[in-house]
């Protein structure tokens, strides 16, 4: 039997004004000035640029909005932000100077790999029918060079979209023409086609090293990738030194031969939220002047407001038209409340990182980091940690020692015998150090790097020196091995 039950409760809920402010405070500085011409394009009371008369016209609708509706709009948003929320993302790196002009940036004529093997196909003495066969395989090189989609599929496409009827001998002899084209090592299938490629190129194929790395390549590939160097003396009847010769050969050819992600070399750019400087042995944070925008309310819209309230009309369309009014003000001024609140907020938490990270930002020695996680700065500026991730997660910061994301300075402590935590990449720097410094003839297993951290005073587990170094792309000792 179906019953129904009236029950009471409670719920927390964002409302789309507290949304927005959260979005606002994860806009890094590169995607703000779009975000605030969004809202001038939809909201005609909200204007750019700065009046004499800027507060007086602020007041004035303030003291009218208050009759109307109360002053219920002063919420602390702090108390919401602990929803769950996604970052942005910054990208690229580099550096921007405030003073630079806004101007649309000229980008150089560069020609895609795809074209540039194009071009070159059109060299070649084909008919017409090999050259869609051709067009069809440098369509399906991918980024890094390779070919990697299977022939027998390359065919059917073939069949079906250019209603061509090919086989695989045919697909393959064209392909190896391709395979000629530069750079040295295109439209390889796997690694070691790839190598080989690069190998029968080579100005001088008699070359002893260059034999012998063809050699190592087409019988021990497999010991090669593996550094089973005695495997391969044994197997290619080799000595040490000529293997060395061979191998020192192989790691300077080029794995990657489609060069960058799409064919064209682009530079990005990070523009960093904050400017850190030194004056007379003081630090000065600020805040890059993107991110305090120039916006007040429209004074017409003001002014019709105050015209409307006071009229003695009091009709339907009136009313509606004051309603409209007042909300296209409410909006406006939220806004640039919400621009404030979001600056105030950056230079709080900024501030905050700079007096935990005080040794750091002295040298820029990563060494001298202090373990530091969200929650230290949530508790120092007193607001929720959801707002101080959401800053770390997308902002930077532009030092005399390079930019750096906030989330940099973030990092979990390892204790050491003095009692004292380290900030795990000051254990990071010490590890990358000790493999750096390393015989590679004799390269430092994990058990080794653990008690030799330990002897410096680090309490550390051979699990975490795996994962450290993973972190750091150190490959296993195995695979570190040289001759």
């Amino acid at each position: 039997m179906q019953k129904l039950n009236l029950s009471q409760s409670l719920s927390q809920k964002l409302s789309p004004q507290q949304i927005q402010f959260i979005k606002l405070l994860q806009v890094p500085t590169a995607e703000l000035d779009t975000r605030i011409e969004e809202e001038l394009e939809i909201n005609p009371a909200l204007e750019e640029g700065k009046t004499d008369d800027q507060e007086s016209a602020d007041d004035d609708f303030d003291e009218n909005y208050e009759e109307d509706y109360g002053d219920d709009r002063d919420v602390n948003i702090d108390d919401y932000l602990d929803d769950d929320y996604g970052g942005y993302k910054m990208q690229g790196d580099g550096n921007y100077s405030p003073d630079d002009d806004d101007r649309e940036i000229p980008i150089s004529s560069n020609t895609s790999l795809h074209e540039q093997l194009i071009s070159q196909l059109s060299f070649l003495r084909l008919d017409e029918r090999q050259k869609t066969i051709g067009r069809q395989l440098i369509g399906s090189i991918e980024n890094d060079g390779y070919i990697r989609r299977d022939l027998e599929a390359i065919i059917n496409d073939m069949a079906f979209s250019q209603n061509i009827e090919t086989d695989y001998d045919e697909l393959e002899e064209i392909l190896r023409k391709i395979q000629t084209f530069d750079p040295a090592g295109i439209a390889a299938r796997n690694l070691q086609e790839c190598l080989i490629i690069q190998l029968e190129r080579k100005e001088h194929p008699d070359d002893p090293a260059v034999m012998h790395a063809l050699m190592i390549i087409q019988d021990c590939f497999e010991e090669f990738t593996k550094k089973h160097y005695s495997k391969i003396q044994r197997k290619c009847d080799l000595s040490e030194e000529e293997i060395k010769d061979a191998v020192n050969l192989i790691t300077r050819l080029n794995p990657k031969p489609g060069g960058v992600s799409d064919g064209l070399v682009r530079t990005q750019y990070v523009i960093p939220d904050f400017m850190l400087n030194q004056v007379g042995g003081k630090f000065e944070i600020s805040l890059n002047s993107k991110n305090a925008p120039e916006l007040r309310i429209s004074r017409s819209y003001a002014d019709m407001f105050d015209a409307y309230d006071k009229s003695d009309k009091k009709d339907k369309k009136l009313k509606e038209t004051v309603t409209f009014v007042k909300q296209k003000l409410d909006a406006a001024k939220w806004f640039i409340d919400a621009i404030k609140q979001r600056q105030n907020t950056l230079l709080r938490t900024m501030e905050a990182i700079l007096q935990y990270q005080k040794d750091f930002f002295v040298d820029g020695d990563e060494t001298n980091l202090r373990p530091m996680i969200l929650k230290d700065i949530a508790e120092k500026i007193d607001m929720d940690i959801s707002t101080v991730s959401r800053v770390a997660n997308s902002k930077s910061i532009q030092t005399e020692f390079g930019v750096f994301p906030l989330k940099y300075f973030f990092s979990e402590g390892i204790a050491t015998d003095s009692g004292e935590d380290v900030s795990n990449r000051e254990v990071k720097s010490v590890l990358q150090t000790m493999v750096n410094d390393e015989d590679k003839k004799r390269p430092l297993s994990d058990d080794k790097l653990v008690k030799m951290l330990n002897k410096m005073g680090y309490n550390i587990a051979r699990r975490t020196v795996a994962k450290y170094r993973e972190q750091l792309q150190i490959p296993v000792a195995r695979l570190r091995k040289e001759l």
